[in-house]
């Protein structure tokens, strides 16, 4: 069986319903044929502000994005969906072609983050993920997208290649709990790293990942 880890990432801007822990696994095809992901709920975490911009506010792409979120969610929490996460991986680079990523003036907060997560479980096409990375790098350098996004999408990228982490939210379930699911680089300055993207300790994430990982033994 492939190794499984583990990205926990509240999406920040949507409604508090719709908070959602995000858990990534490996790149093998799902029910759908996307990667076998799982989501629980989770609270919210800081986010990014906006910052002004001359991009105007595109509200039927963020609509489908959102839209496009909840499918890809919806397949996680067991629903199956005729849209597989490489459908959703073709249409985002599509957006990406057409508008380059998708910023907090064009797609709002929300529809942001929903862009973030789609590149995120697009395992099965690691070239886009490092192009999408990128991407976002530029977006929050412009503070139009979130460090915490960019933080996650860092350490996916990086532990796809089996190359250690930046921030440590890479974790898979061993046999005695959470661990990295590769090293993580400096491990002695990782907690400055993580409350610079404003994630939260590394101790409290892997706290709430020993509960994940005892309700799959469970």
């Amino acid at each position: 069986m492939p190794i499984r880890w583990r990205t926990t990432r509240p999406l920040a801007g949507l409604p508090l319903a719709s908070l959602l822990l995000l858990v990534a696994c490996g790149t093998s095809p799902g029910p759908t044929g996307g990667s076998t992901d799982d989501t629980r709920s989770a609270s919210a975490a800081p986010a990014a502000s906006a910052a002004t911009s001359p991009a105007a506010f595109d509200k039927a792409l963020h609509d489908e994005l959102v839209a496009m979120l909840e499918r890809d969610q919806a397949d996680r929490n067991g629903t199956p969906q005729t849209e597989s996460d490489q459908a959703r991986t073709v249409r985002l680079k599509e957006i990406i072609r057409n508008h380059g990523w998708p910023t907090f003036a064009l797609v709002g907060e929300d529809g942001g983050n929903a862009a973030w997560a789609i590149a995120q479980h697009s395992d099965l096409d690691p070239a886009f993920q490092q192009e999408a990375l990128e991407l976002l790098r530029a977006a929050v350098a412009a503070h139009q997208a979130s460090p915490g996004n960019l933080a996650y999408l860092e350490d996916r990228v990086a532990a796809g290649k089996g190359e250690p982490q930046v921030y440590g939210t890479q974790i898979r379930c061993g046999p005695d709990g959470p661990v990295p699911a590769t090293p993580i680089r400096d491990e002695a300055g990782v907690e400055g790293r993580r409350a610079e993207a404003g994630l939260p300790t590394l101790a409290s994430y892997l706290a709430e990942m020993t509960k994940i990982c005892a309700q799959d033994t469970n």
